[in-house]
């Protein structure tokens, strides 16, 4: 709680919010946000802004016939249906808010220029991952699949010790077993017959898959260490590795796609089913503190 209200503070004063009016004008914060929605969004009705922005239903009136008598905001009958009334910036309304917005973009570009590229991408990575866990509406930036890259071997095998340990009671054995994997794909890395991808969502790592030699069987490539945030899941994402694993396998000439898994992991089975895998082999085992039954799955490409 104490740190919540104190990065509340903070932000607060960083961007100006306690000024008395935004950016050094007549309007406060409220009433530049419905302005700025008004600039940038056509066909919005009092009841749709009002929800969008979180405004009781008689502020919101009282603040839009101030705009009204200002000559800053017109009502029309919307096009479809003559019932409902829309709201419009004027061209006075418009000339209000461009310095509004000019500001605001000025104030930005001096809080981002303070730090180096690398942190700017944290900075704004981190502002997405707040929002969707606050329960942001808007749509998720999509997920982009990429190479290994510094930093990558640690956070996987960090995070998915942590997962692996919360949801399915795992201990710090199945942490040691990523590393040691990982660092072996590092250690033997061969292009032509290994590859990895990584899904990188608002600057952070949101899944991962590897494919290497399966060893001691020609022509027959493995699957390891699928994994997806849970911020991430629902979207697909997991079997947007899983293709493109199968598709870089059949790219490296590989005649057939295995992997090992444990029965309990029912969303990952679930995709491998789907893409075509088909279990081969299971047997009891007992790793990680855990009786588990191991599963060996097959592809043929």
């Amino acid at each position: 709680m104490g740190a919540v209200r104190a990065f509340g503070r903070f932000y607060t004063r960083q961007i100006g919010l306690l000024e008395e009016g935004l950016h050094r004008s007549a309007f406060s914060l409220t009433e530049a946000r419905v302005l700025y929605e008004l600039a940038h969004r056509d066909r919005l009705t009092a009841s749709i802004l009002g929800r969008d922005l979180g405004l009781d239903a008689g502020y919101l009136s009282r603040l839009l016939k101030r705009f009204e008598d200002q000559g800053l905001v017109i009502r029309r009958a919307a096009p479809e249906d003559g019932r409902r009334q829309v709201l419009a910036l004027t061209e006075t309304g418009r000339a209000a808010f461009a310095p509004l917005d000019a500001a605001s973009r000025a104030e930005v570009r001096a809080l981002l220029a303070r730090l180096p590229a690398a942190d700017r991408a944290a900075l704004v990575g981190a502002m997405g991952r707040v929002r969707r866990l606050l329960g942001d509406p808007s749509p998720d930036a999509p997920a982009v699949l990429r190479a290994l890259q510094p930093g990558d071997i640690g956070w996987i095998a960090h995070r998915q010790g942590l997962l692996y340990a919360a949801e399915y009671g795992f201990d710090t054995g199945f942490e040691a077993l990523v590393a040691e994997i990982l660092a072996g794909f590092v250690r033997d890395f061969d292009p032509a017959r290994a590859a990895s991808w990584i899904a990188e969502r608002d600057g952070a790592v949101a899944g991962s898959v590897f494919l290497v030699p399966a060893g001691g069987a020609e022509g027959v490539g493995k699957l390891r260490l699928l994994y997806v945030e849970p911020s991430a899941r629902g979207q697909g994402l997991g079997r947007r590795l899983t293709e493109a694993c199968i598709a870089g396998a059949r790219d490296r000439g590989y005649r057939q796609l295995t992997l090992w898994t444990n029965d309990v992991l029912g969303a990952a089975r679930r995709i491998y089913r789907d893409a075509g895998f088909r279990l081969v082999e299971s047997a009891p085992h007992r790793s990680f503190g855990q009786d588990l039954v191991g599963e060996t799955w097959m592809l043929d490409l």
